[in-house]
């Protein structure tokens, strides 16, 4: 349970960062909720990866970290347009 936390924490730090520099533009949003943002997409992507059947193969799980950095761009993506509406 706790290999789990950390390595979704891990993930999620480095699904933020290529997320963020994926995105054409600058992202107003600070690294920490870059993180958060990481974070809740390894764990979705996990999820989505585990019902589809693709979530545990021999070697690097290519599919669901694909999965996992979808997910991450659209977040940071979302988040970005969220928070530049509130400013």
């Amino acid at each position: 349970m706790i290999g789990a936390i950390l390595g979704a924490i891990i993930i999620g730090i480095i699904i933020g960062a290529l997320a963020r520099l994926i995105l054409p533009g600058r992202q107003n949003i600070s690294i920490g909720l870059t993180i958060i943002v990481g974070v809740v997409a390894a764990l979705i992507g996990s999820l989505i990866a585990s019902v589809l059947g693709v979530a545990d193969t021999r070697g690097i799980d290519w599919v669901e970290h694909l999965i996992q950095l979808l997910l991450a761009i659209v977040g940071v993506y979302a988040v970005t347009r969220l928070r530049g509406r509130s400013e």
